[in-house]
């Protein structure tokens, strides 16, 4: 397990490095061209350094990397720009934002599949603006008003992924007790569930419930989330959610045991039918 920042460096270096070689061009070659100390293509391709967006996309001109969703994952490996030289959405919030929180938005952003466990509450790409205000202070009740405003801007700006044209894929199993557990008062309750109502409607989203009559199961250990991207699974990480900090799990047989343990949570949840029935129940009742 590794720090996000430490992880994407690492995959940023293999990726180049792969593209150098399906190029069929040498290391000194490649900084020869970049007009670089062969030493700046080592350590990138190591990860012993982290590279600006520039460089990277210096990199990929020089690879011949022409697909555009290849870039823009790469590049987002490497920092807060997309492949034009833009700054992401998330960029004016860089002060109030983790760098942890950061690089999770960024994952968030690039990723095509979204695979989650929640046992607490509602994933912050389904919360309404009332719901995500009451779990920021919750969560975060020393900071001053204007901070926890940021935040709540930056979880709901963040849902956007579901409404882009091409939207995030995304796979959430909700623990019943999110269903019931008293978020802000019970008016915002009985919104945030009719809001998962009309979210787990979208072609894009599917959601279920694991009952308390499932008993005991392996997401008792915690939440977590895994990004899959379309263009390589190499690139493919789990995330953990901690009090102070987050880790990133990339390699191959963690993927394989959180992927093992999310598809047994879908088995043993109810089917996204019988959990659309449950949800709306349960507002009706809230």
């Amino acid at each position: 397990m590794r720090h996000g920042p430490v992880v994407r460096r690492r995959k940023l270096g293999a990726e180049l490095r792969a593209l150098r070689t399906d190029a069929g061009i040498t290391s000194g070659e490649a900084a020869r061209l970049a007009g670089w100390h062969q030493s700046k293509v080592s350590r990138i391709e190591t990860g012993t350094s982290g590279a600006k967006p520039g460089d990277v996309r210096l990199l990929l001109d020089v690879y011949g990397v022409a697909d555009t969703q290849l870039r823009e994952v790469i590049l987002a490996l490497a920092g807060s720009e997309d492949d034009g030289g833009r700054q992401h959405w998330w960029h004016p919030y860089r002060g109030v934002l983790p760098p942890a929180y950061r690089d999770f938005i960024s994952l968030e952003n690039q990723a095509s599949t979204m695979r989650t466990l929640e046992t607490t509450v509602v994933p912050g790409l389904l919360q309404t603006p009332e719901y995500a205000r009451a779990v920021t202070r919750a969560a975060m009740d020393r900071l001053p008003e204007e901070r926890i405003d940021a935040l709540v801007e930056v979880r709901l700006a963040r849902q956007d992924v579901l409404r882009s044209p091409a939207p995030l894929r995304l796979s959430a199993v909700l623990d019943e007790a999110v269903l019931h557990r008293t978020v802000g008062d019970r008016d915002v309750l009985a919104h945030q569930l009719e809001r998962l109502v009309d979210a787990a409607r979208l072609p894009h989203v599917r959601l279920q419930v694991l009952p308390f009559a499932a008993g005991a199961h392996i997401g008792v250990t915690g939440p977590f989330v895994i990004f899959s991207f379309s263009s390589t699974s190499d690139l493919d990480v789990v995330v953990l959610d901690h009090l102070t900090s987050s880790l990133y799990l990339e390699r191959k047989e963690d993927l394989e045991a959180y992927t093992e343990a999310f598809n047994a949570l879908q088995v043993h949840a109810l089917s996204p039918d019988d959990s659309l029935d449950l949800i709306a129940a349960t507002a009706a009742g809230a």
